[in-house]
């Protein structure tokens, strides 16, 4: 596959998540009965409903080697499992786009986590971006630049517990990276974290199933987020990072809250105001700016 086919996907991979923070707004919107549970339960039975199959067919599942079983279950508590909880609860609470902007600082973090666990050093310049990238989530939490907090804290609790989380992930995705492709790590993650939500829905939420409205909206919308969400924008970035590497990949992920936002705005969902797209351009640039390589000697 040419550079030239990869960009567009991995564009198209951003334009994907960045509306699945609408689509799940909107689903708490429109399903009074629908939960956390509910949505992450059913989105990782259709992520994994098509995956499986699909990669079976193909030959291309990878078996679990032995001794690695325990990382797996260990990497799908954190994500999906855990991950989820806290960004879908977050959601809930917050408005789609400001979940993004929050999200879409994960890459500004995993530094620090590297740092820990690899002894690895952390440059001025990412110090820079993570400072730049707060100063656009100030910005974006102003309401009319009044001063007035426009965003739930425990919502914002909930989202930055998510990023706490994904930074555990990466590091424990290094143990796995080596050894498996990258699809085959994913269709592993949402089929044991599928696992992990069915008993904790029907323990916490299974009450709640027959009062939801299963709308021909509510099916595809939940169909748009277990297999574009959750199975192809994961193929289509495995793509970039397998051709570009995961650096200029991962720089395309940084567009995904404009994407929020723009859905957000079509819908009727939010209203455009001077500080979301001010407080967007300062977060992306100080993403963009952290994940500059080194200068060559």
């Amino acid at each position: 596959m040419k550079k030239s086919t990869v960009y567009p996907l991995l564009t198209l991979a951003s334009i994907i998540w960045g509306v699945s923070f609408i689509i799940t707004k909107q689903l708490f919107l429109t399903e009074s009965h629908i939960t956390v549970f509910i949505i992450m339960t059913f989105r990782l039975f259709l992520a994994t409903a098509v995956a499986v199959p699909s990669l079976l067919l193909l030959h291309k599942l990878e078996p679990i080697r032995p001794g690695h079983l325990k990382w797996f279950l260990l990497l799908a508590l954190c994500e999906p499992f855990i991950y989820s909880i806290c960004e879908t609860s977050g959601v809930q609470l917050v408005s789609g786009s400001m979940a993004s902007i929050v999200v879409a600082t994960i890459p500004l973090f995993v530094p620090f986590g590297m740092a820990i666990a690899f002894k690895q050093k952390i440059r001025p310049v990412t110090l820079i971006g993570i400072v730049l990238s707060l100063v656009g989530l100030s910005v974006m939490l102003l309401f009319g630049g009044q001063g007035n907090l426009d965003a739930n804290p425990i919502g914002l609790a909930w989202l930055f517990g998510a990023v706490l989380i994904a930074v555990v992930f990466t590091i424990m995705l290094v143990k796995l990276i080596d050894h498996y492709q990258p699809i085959t790590i994913t269709v592993y993650q949402n089929l044991f974290g599928l696992l992990y939500f069915i008993p904790v829905m029907l323990i916490a939420d299974g009450s709640n199933l027959p009062l939801l409205s299963y709308s021909p909206r509510m099916i595809l919308l939940l169909l748009i987020l277990g297999v574009f969400c959750s199975t192809l924008a994961y193929i289509f970035y495995n793509i970039g990072v397998a051709k570009l590497g995961a650096t200029s990949a991962c720089i395309f992920t940084n567009v995904i809250p404009v994407f929020s936002l723009v859905a957000a705005i079509l819908i009727g969902q939010e209203q455009l105001t001077w500080s979301k797209p001010i407080g967007i351009i300062i977060v992306v640039a100080g993403v963009i700016l952290a994940q500059l390589p080194p200068r060559k000697k």
